[in-house]
């Protein structure tokens, strides 16, 4: 599949994605000193202006409003709208000379205001200070400016500005908030990626990367339909390889059929020897690996079939009452503790193979006693079978044991062994459920073969 080339990929966005995060959170710190400062410097209103401009017109026209004793008074007045206004004259070494202790706001606006180089008005949290307005009386020059004790709410940005630790940690959150969504944007596909090659190595073939994801026109989307690529070769091979089995298993029968017949026409004619008797048996031998190989390509295939919601004790009443009859022949005893109002869906013929294979293989090799009882837990069915016979020594011997024509050492022999073909037709059955099985040796002796299902 051809991967088609784009600009856009993870780099770029990671570039972007980090850049624009910080220069934004940059920006916004940056931006509170700039409206600070023009809030700071905010121009004159032409009303205050005429106030000043008014009251400095009186004390040109009357210098003895300058006294000591009559500034105090003069510089206190109301507006037309009754609002009181204080008024401060200063002179040119910036003296303040109507109020012995000038308050700290108006020293502080004093300093803005020469900052500035023009007149200005800047809101306090309880007060509005304005000026200044220049003039000369008798050549000398002076300032005025106004106080107004209005109580106007502040604007929002100075809030950030007098908490500086909480402005820095609202940055902190803010940027990792953006760093997250641009994690999450990058981190969603990689989930589904990796949810397709977990269910992909589970041994769901089917499981693909979804269409979103495959679409993005960056390195997850061209790594996504290479896995999707991927995938349908891996289908393909395994199909082909299950078919091929299968094929060869049905071409191998018709040869297997002329032999034995072969044999049936020799012993009519009296040519019944011992040479013939185990050609026969060798014949019947591999008649039993052919039907064991074409079960295992069927379940694992899973050709023609579909699950069915059923009662799990309905569905193995078959089976368990031929490993019964079968233990009682070798005067062995069977345990069923199977709970009856289990239901979950299931594949019926391959999981009763499955059951099948291992209470067989169990039955086998117990002492005297095989036991199969099941369990819930955390929405998942556990069925375990258990048999008190020798176990398997060799640890490497548990895990291999579920691989086709793998056979542990102390089952060798063809007689106890079989082809091991059994257990891997039982893990065949199980994966196809979405399920485990997993082989555990019990203490002093015997072997645990434990099933886990899904009950959903």
């Amino acid at each position: 599949m051809p991967i088609r080339k784009s600009p856009n990929n993870i780099f770029v966005k990671l570039l972007l994605g980090f850049w624009l995060c910080s220069s934004l959170i940059i920006a916004l710190i940056g931006l509170l000193p700039l409206l600070q400062q023009n809030h700071d410097q905010s121009a004159l209103p032409p009303h205050l202006e005429r106030l000043l401009s008014k009251f400095a017109q009186r004390i040109i026209e009357s210098p003895q409003v300058m006294q000591p004793e009559r500034m105090k008074r003069f510089s206190r007045f109301k507006e037309s709208n009754g609002r009181p206004v204080r008024i401060y004259l200063v002179d040119e070494n910036a003296n303040v000379l109507n109020t012995h202790k000038p308050s700290r706001a108006l020293r502080r606006f004093m300093l803005l205001a020469d900052e500035a180089g023009k007149p200005i008005k800047h809101q306090f949290r309880d007060e509005l200070l304005f000026g200044p307005y220049e003039f000369q009386v008798e050549g000398k020059p002076y300032a005025l400016y106004g106080r107004l004790p209005e109580h106007h709410p502040r604007p929002w940005f100075f809030f950030f500005i007098d908490n500086k630790l909480l402005t820095l940690s609202i940055a902190i959150v803010l940027s990792g908030l953006l760093c997250g969504l641009l994690a999450w944007h990058l981190g969603k596909p990689l989930r589904s990626l990796k949810s397709s090659a977990d269910a992909l190595a589970n041994g769901d073939l089917s499981s693909r990367v979804d269409t979103a994801t495959a679409k993005r026109n960056d390195e997850i989307g061209q790594l996504a339909q290479a896995f999707n690529g991927m995938a349908d070769s891996v289908e393909d091979m395994v199909n082909s390889q299950q078919r091929l089995i299968s094929d060869i298993s049905h071409e191998l029968r018709t040869p297997l059929t002329r032999l034995k017949l072969s044999l049936a026409l020799s012993r009519k004619k009296g040519q019944d020897t011992q040479e013939t008797e185990r050609i026969e048996y060798e014949a019947d031998q591999l008649e039993q690996m052919i039907a064991e190989l074409l079960e295992l390509s069927r379940v694992k295939l899973n050709a023609n079939e579909s699950k069915h919601q059923l009662e799990l004790a309905e569905a193995l009443s078959q089976v368990l009452d031929d490993a019964d009859f079968e233990a009682q022949q070798q005067n062995k005893l069977l345990h069923i503790d199977i709970d009856e109002s289990i239901q979950l869906p299931i594949y019926p013929r391959p999981l009763t193979r499955a059951v099948e294979n291992l209470l067989r293989n169990a039955i086998r090799y117990a002492t005297s006693q095989v036991t199969i009882q099941t369990s819930i837990s955390a929405q998942q069915l556990k069925l375990e079978i258990i048999d008190d016979g020798p176990g398997i020594p060799d640890a490497a011997d548990l895990e291999a044991i579920f691989k086709p024509f793998y056979r542990p050492q102390s089952a060798r022999d063809r007689e106890s062994g079989g082809w091991g073909l059994g257990l891997a037709i039982a893990e065949a059955a199980i994966s196809a459920h979405q399920g485990k099985i997993e082989a555990d040796n019990c203490q002093p002796h015997g072997l645990k073969v434990t099933i886990t299902l899904p009950l959903q």
